[in-house]
């Protein structure tokens, strides 16, 4: 068979580990597998390049992705399904493993239940928020890359007499921003899921500035609104405008926030947004680990035929789940909030 595998949406630590590892399982079964270069825009426009041995050496800890990524989706273009159709028609690939993170998957299904996709996808996020699988390869770099930061900040913080809060990726999903708070030892933390409001969190400042405590972390995640008691309630974006897809530019909470909670508190307040750099450099030992196993599992999936599916991560097991069954966003653990709030 000629596998096709493709990376799609944003970037992520651990994407190379993944094909490395779907790549060697089908060579060394006897298979070809194949890189779409750009997503599914290689498939459609017949971008291709080989992922031979060759190819596949050195991958293990590269960040980012050999295969370049976008967002491209065949049924936002005129001519994408159709080019989708004469790609299988020739027998361009004979199966394909697209990872990517919800919109990918979404994008997948929709190829596999319309078109006759011979497809399996690989869950792939820094978010964590991916809807049938525990974790997402990805996610413990950027939290270690968050955590790390939130260590650096508690010395210069400390040193200024300053409230410092980080602003992190996570867009709807407060994973990386609850998780690295605990780790960090963060002061505060605000997710998408739950409004805080900012009298509350200048309460919390004033009452450790009372204790003797003349700094404090807070950590907001980019897609966390700024409420106040009065019921206001604003998600803060990086501009009115929206991507290519629909998407909106998140970023800029951190500012708004730092901005009040200073005029609050009287506290000076600075801001620090970790932004891309969450997504890049080498991954985790956690995430090489994982995404290898994604990607072995992957092709073992395509080479049984179990098409129109995604393997996910349940419990400590890697099985395909119905790409159907792949729907929305996943939430934080509301519980992993409730430890957090324990130390504010």
């Amino acid at each position: 068979m000629r596998i096709g595998i493709l990376t799609a949406g944003g970037d992520c630590p651990g994407l190379n580990a993944v094909i490395r590892a779907a790549g060697r399982k089908l060579l060394r079964e006897g298979h070809e597998p194949v890189g779409l270069l750009r997503g599914y825009r290689g498939l459609a426009h017949r971008d291709h390049r080989p992922l031979d041995h060759e190819a596949l050496s050195g991958l293990l800890p590269l960040g980012g992705t050999i295969l370049s990524t976008s967002s491209y989706d065949p049924f936002r273009h005129d001519d994408g399904p159709r080019l989708v159709r004469e790609a299988l028609g020739r027998g361009d690939v004979d199966a394909v493993i697209a990872i990517g993170g919800e919109h990918t998957m979404e994008i997948t299904r929709q190829l596999h239940d319309e078109l006759g996709l011979p497809v399996v996808g690989v869950p792939k996020t820094i978010d964590n928020d991916i809807v049938g699988t525990d974790r997402t390869f990805g996610f413990d770099t950027a939290v270690h890359v968050a955590t790390e930061a939130i260590d650096r900040l508690h010395s210069t913080a400390q040193s200024h007499d300053r409230v410092m809060v980080v602003e992190v990726m996570g867009r709807n999903a407060g994973w990386i921003a609850v998780t690295a708070g605990i780790a960090g030892g963060a002061d505060g933390v605000l997710v998408p899921e739950v409004d805080v409001p900012v009298e509350r969190i200048a309460a919390t400042i004033r009452q450790r500035h009372d204790r003797g405590k003349d700094f404090s972390i807070i950590v907001v995640s980019e897609g966390a609104r700024l409420a106040f008691e009065d019921g206001r309630s604003t998600k803060i974006v990086a501009n009115a405008e929206t991507d290519e897809y629909g998407y909106e530019r998140l970023g800029g909470i951190g500012g708004a926030l730092a901005a009040e909670l200073e005029a609050a508190t009287g506290y000076e307040t600075r801001v620090v947004v970790l932004g891309h750099i969450q997504r890049g450099g080498t991954p985790t030992a956690t995430d090489r680990v994982l995404a290898t196993r994604y990607g072995v599992a992957a092709a073992e999936t395509v080479l049984a035929g179990a098409f129109g599916t995604m393997v996910a991560l349940r419990g400590a097991e890697i099985e395909p789940i119905p790409l159907a069954d792949v729907v929305g966003v996943k939430g934080v653990d509301l519980r992993l909030l409730e430890l957090a709030e324990v130390f504010f």
